[in-house]
């Protein structure tokens, strides 16, 4: 039986739960043990999604992750899964990289992702594939904060990630000016809420039953 051919890859990136070096503005919330905890299931839930795109779809499934080893990192989610160290510099510097090795590796359809937002399912990061193969060339899920959830793109775009001011609300209106400029054709996802802040703690407590 002939091996079916990958050309999709799924990109997750997030940080090694270790108390006080993440999730750090929930640490007056949760304490830094907390926040760190915080970290740990919202990794593992939204794998749990991936997972469950990537049993419909054959997709090469990838942890990028910063404050581990790899081996802690297999320790923690398990061998079954590709792990790379995020590059060096800000996080549009980490996302390009991320994207070119993507695509250097023969992917034609590449999508990033974080893991603070719990209500980013399979349907939409399955949308998101299926809106590059239809010719866009660009795939943003909004947050509500004024960032995205997800990008999405069929080749390397490298000015998408280039004068954003990261973490701060601006971040989706910048990126979509860029992508009119370059005259890239977009799809937005449905916008959904991502968990930064203690105020935002609400949102996740209905997946704790689950986790």
């Amino acid at each position: 039986m002939k091996k079916e051919t990958i050309e999709e890859s799924l990109i997750v990136f997030t940080r090694y739960p270790e108390a006080g070096k993440t999730k750090t503005r929930m640490i007056p919330a949760l304490g830094a043990e907390g926040a760190a905890q915080l970290q740990r299931q919202m990794t593992e839930h939204t794998l749990r999604e991936v997972k469950k795109l990537q049993s419909d779809r054959p997709l090469s499934v990838e942890v990028h992750f910063t404050g581990s080893s790899e081996q802690l990192m297999k320790d923690w989610l398990g061998s079954d899964l590709v792990y790379r160290h995020q590059s060096e510099g800000h996080l549009g510097v980490r996302m390009r990289s991320a994207f070119e090795s993507s695509f250097n590796a023969g992917m034609i359809r590449a999508i990033v992702i974080g893991i603070d937002c719990p209500d980013l399912n399979p349907s939409l990061m399955g949308e998101a594939y299926e809106a590059i193969a239809l010719d866009f060339d660009l795939v943003l899920g909004p947050a509500a904060d004024g960032g995205y959830y997800l990008i999405g793109l069929s080749r390397l775009v490298p000015e998408l990630f280039v004068g954003i001011n990261w973490g701060t609300s601006e971040v989706l209106a910048q990126t979509k000016a860029i992508a009119e400029k370059l005259g890239l054709k977009v799809h937005y996802l449905s916008a959904l809420n991502d968990v930064d802040r203690p105020e935002d703690l609400e949102i996740w407590q209905r997946y704790q039953k689950n986790i």
